[in-house]
């Protein structure tokens, strides 16, 4: 499990997301209509058709995902699903409180993890934390850690993860310059701490994977309202 974030539309409407590039699974659960989904990873952004107001998110890793769908990422990669967890939403609509809210996912996680019965391949989640650093990781270097040909790597990321080790490295320096450009930091510092050839590189990444110009990918991440924090629980 990555982490929890809370968040609450600032107009107090349920409105429509964009779901960027990502290279973990989310469950979106918004407490105000009572429904829950879960967004797969993904090469590119999307418009959610849901509308979300007010909720929890749960970030997932590929182990996450195995205990809590009780299947591989792979399977919802590239799209988003329904999810039913009985009770769940009713215990985080009991509470207003942020910390409140994120113990009682603590404890609800802890359920899931001891009681999965899919199991999940430590090694292939080691090569896909490895892939995510910044520097020169490559796939061959994530394949040697599992100690399997480039090849068998790239076919167990379609099954177990759906985004290929190629572009989980991609995505996961996309999801850094994201990071940098929701705050007040120049598109050449960006480009350049985040290993972009140069500003136009980058520019043409953030366009082709975000749909959006960095300027205007700067503007909707500073239009997100959110309310964050993280916890560990699953590795």
């Amino acid at each position: 499990m990555l982490g929890y974030g809370g968040f609450r539309s600032g107009t107090g409407v349920a409105l429509r997301h964009r779901v960027l590039p990502a290279v973990a699974a989310v469950l979106v659960i918004d407490v105000d209509s009572g429904e829950a989904v879960v967004t797969g990873p993904r090469t590119r952004a999307l418009l959610a058709a849901e509308r979300w107001g007010h909720g929890v998110t749960v970030g997932l890793t590929p182990a996450g995902v195995a205990a809590v769908l009780g299947m591989p990422m792979g399977e919802v990669a590239e799209t988003i699903v329904p999810f039913d967890s009985p009770g769940l939403v009713e215990m985080l609509a009991t509470t207003d409180a942020w910390a409140a809210r994120f113990a009682i996912l603590d404890g609800w996680m802890r359920r899931t993890a001891r009681e999965a019965n899919y199991p999940a391949d430590t090694r292939l989640v080691a090569a896909w934390k490895r892939l995510q650093r910044s520097g020169p990781t490559g796939v061959d270097e994530a394949a040697a850690l599992l100690g399997v040909r480039r090849r068998r790597l790239e076919q167990a990321f379609r099954q177990y993860v759906g985004v290929a080790p190629g572009s989980v490295a991609r995505v996961a320096r996309f999801q850094r310059a994201a990071g940098m450009l929701a705050g007040q930091v120049t598109l050449g510092r960006v480009a350049a701490e985040c290993g972009y050839a140069d500003q136009p590189h980058l520019t043409r990444e953030v366009r082709a994977m975000s749909g959006c110009t960095p300027a205007e990918l700067r503007q909707h991440l500073h239009a997100a309202q959110s309310f964050k924090t993280s916890t560990a629980i699953l590795s």
